[in-house]
């Protein structure tokens, strides 16, 4: 039997896409809505007719592509179009200039990437406390659009990656916190995505327990706050642990192709899974 085609998702797709895509993955509409508009993005859907029966999503951080909502209906299940949608990715990124390529896998997706030579790098660990009445303290502010620069750099240390596409789109005085030391340089960030994810980056585990903290305060005590740890962050996970947050979820974080230069325990939150 031959796949369906393979094609750009477009913005005139989003509507149809979202639907297809709401019993397995839930509502994706705005990030679905991002990644088909965003130039860093390729975002490709599968059709049969007038169907949407496939989709897949990959992100160019300069030399980092994430891969996500890789997505197959279940009548299509099996027949080497999930494969074929990651790879068609893939492609793309790497014709973008990415070598090394990541996702965050689902028990069910894990033995399909494991096949195209990805490998477990460590696990995303998801936590989650209630927020707090407690004051957001001095050193943590509103973002300024003066401190874009450094926190485009930290977060080029922390991760690996160039997410510039992305940082300066979205941190606005509403959206982000910066933490500063007492000479007033940026140490750590929280940057708001437009879907509820949010990046954040502490330079050393007592800022990043610090921006939790004001995340906390900023939520109030009726709201949750989720944090993303990667489980090589074991003193950042024993701190927070002690906070009172506690685990709701763990994925792999799967990789393939060159290393990367990052620091994990560095990184306390994700903007999704398709984009790091």
């Amino acid at each position: 039997m031959s796949l369906p085609r393979i094609r750009i998702l477009a913005p005139a797709d989003v509507p149809a896409a979202t639907e297809a895509l709401a019993h397995d993955l839930g509502d994706r509409r705005s990030w679905l809505e991002f990644a088909a508009s965003h130039p860093a993005c390729t975002t490709l859907l599968a059709d049969a007719g007038a169907a949407v029966v496939g989709t897949a999503v990959g992100t160019a951080n300069g030399p980092a592509g994430w891969l996500a909502t890789i997505w197959v209906a279940a009548p299509y299940r099996g027949q080497g179009l999930g494969r074929a949608l990651t790879q068609a990715v893939m492609d793309r990124l790497g014709d973008a200039g990415c070598r090394t390529f990541v996702l965050v896998s689902t028990d069910v997706g894990r033995p399909l990437y494991e096949r195209m030579g990805f490998e477990v790098q460590n696990w995303y660990r998801i936590l989650e406390a209630p927020g707090t009445a407690d004051p957001i303290e001095a050193s943590v502010r509103p973002f300024q659009p003066a401190d874009l620069a450094a926190i485009e750099h930290l977060d080029a240390e922390s991760t690996g990656e160039d997410r510039r596409h992305v940082l300066g789109l979205f941190a606005s005085p509403q959206s982000a916190l910066a933490a500063t030391d007492p000479t007033g340089l940026v140490t750590g960030f929280v940057i708001r995505a437009p879907w509820g994810g949010g990046a954040t980056i502490g330079a050393d585990a007592t800022t990043a327990e610090l921006l939790v903290r004001a995340r906390r305060a900023a939520a109030g005590p009726d709201r949750r706050v989720r944090v993303g740890l990667l489980s090589d962050n074991v003193g950042g996970l024993e701190r927070l642990g002690r906070a009172g947050f506690r685990a709701i979820w763990s994925a792999p974080r799967m990789v393939a192709g060159a290393p990367l230069a990052w620091h994990p325990d560095r990184i306390y939150g994700q903007f999704n899974h398709a984009i790091g």
